[in-house]
């Protein structure tokens, strides 16, 4: 073959390609989701309460329309201060999920010193799309409120549910069976411990159902539990392969803050001595020098009156939260420790100033409480106790006995 014929050949089929290039290419259509792109976004820890446990939301960019959202569920409003306790009291706390502009939602994050954390996931694009399909949905006005758990149901267990939801089950088949070694009262107390007395509140209005161990799929309550087990879990698609579900992780707003605590202090004999000096405090009234002092007696008597009105008050409100969904603050045994007995307590010992028969009522009373407080003890030692409650023995139980015993010495000098 010469070369003017080669060449016009060569022409030719090039011409034939290029014609041919664009019809095939309007026939190979992109598969539905291809244009998606998904991360979860995982904040740290704030300042207020509600902030100590991180915060998480899923992140969707459309790449070919450059619309780039992410989807949270922990968003809820003061706007309404009196509906807003009663749904707290009540355990029916309603959340709200809503979709934020992801560079604003950011820039939030920035301001409050919060780090933020970006793992892509390798989702496919049917995946991808049914995880933006469903968020949209649960967007709607009348599919984005949902009764807040804070243990079962919260920001981080819908990121999780909807992560499970697209994987076909695959996060939960993996770290189900998953034991931690902790539990909810574990990362409860490891999470508050920067404040002392929210440490102390929540503590004691935990029952024994947040004792139990919990697997790593239970512990993903937290945010930053969800973001540390994805890191380096492998999904084993339909197909047989298998490969990791995080593509890329990156530091999106760094922080300043000092690292989380990685366990919850030992406070028991910081509540065992607190405990003692008071119960040290109410027996002296079994002393000569305080018990026939005017104004030892009635110092005393002021300090044990506003001791049993603060674990009276505690004590009802336990009494209070059987009746709630508060489901993990059923089966309390700090009701041993702190009842609402306590309250007559609290009455009786400035009426006993005035007369006399108010020092024997409150010794009765005082008797049954410290009782209770015994038999509470006993449960404790026992086991068939799961509450691990052990610091609030060691706190109020010096104060039970103390005051029993002083006010047996008073009640004694009255009636002779």
């Amino acid at each position: 073959m010469n070369a003017p014929v080669l060449r016009h050949g060569l022409i030719a089929l090039s011409l034939v390609i290029f014609l041919l290039a664009p019809a095939n290419a309007a026939g190979q259509e992109a598969e539905p989701g291809s244009d998606l792109r998904v991360w979860l976004v995982t904040a740290g820890p704030g300042d207020a309460v509600w902030e100590r446990y991180g915060h998480n939301a899923l992140r969707v960019l459309d790449t070919r329309t450059g619309y780039d959202v992410s989807y949270n569920w922990g968003i809820f409003s003061f706007g309404q201060p009196v509906e807003f306790i009663v749904r707290f009291l009540q355990g029916r706390m309603l959340y709200m999920m809503a979709p934020f502009d992801t560079r604003a939602m950011l820039g939030a994050y920035a301001q409050a010193n919060r780090e933020v954390v970006l793992q892509e996931l390798a989702l496919t694009p049917a995946e991808r799309l049914e995880l933006q399909a469903f968020a949209e949905n649960n967007a709607q006005p009348e599919n984005r409120d949902y009764f807040y758990q804070y243990f079962l149901d919260n920001c981080s267990t819908r990121v999780r549910d909807l992560l499970d939801l697209v994987l076909g089950g695959r996060l939960e088949e993996g770290f189900g069976e998953v034991h931690t070694h902790t539990s909810y009262r574990w990362h409860t107390r490891r999470l508050t411990q920067v404040d002392p007395l929210i440490y102390a509140g929540m503590d004691a209005l935990l029952g024994a159902p947040t004792d139990v161990e919990l697997t790593v799929w239970e512990e993903m309550f937290l945010p930053l539990t969800l973001r540390d087990a994805i890191r380096d879990f492998d999904v084993v698609r339909a197909d047989g392969s298998v490969g990791p579900l995080v593509l890329s992780e990156e530091i999106a707003v760094p922080s300043t803050r000092p690292a989380e605590e990685l366990s919850p202090p030992r406070w028991l004999w910081q509540f065992l001595f607190v405990g003692l000096f008071l119960g040290a405090v109410f027996g002296s009234l079994a002393l000569p020098a305080v018990r026939t002092s005017t104004i030892g007696r009635r110092i005393v008597y002021g300090i044990a009156a506003a001791w049993s009105g603060l674990f009276g008050l505690l004590g009802l409100i336990l009494t209070g939260l059987l009746f709630t969904d508060h489901v993990f603050s059923t089966w309390n045994e700090n009701l041993f420790l702190a009842n609402p007995l306590l309250l007559l307590v609290a009455v009786s010992l400035p009426l006993s100033n005035l007369d006399p028969v108010w020092s024997r009522r409150a010794l009765t009373v005082s008797w049954v409480c410290t009782t209770l407080a015994l038999v509470g003890l006993l449960w404790q030692l026992a086991p068939l106790s799961g509450h691990q409650n052990g610091m609030f023995f060691a706190l109020l139980l010096p104060g039970h006995l103390g005051l029993g015993w002083g006010l047996r010495s008073v009640v004694g000098d009255a009636i002779t």
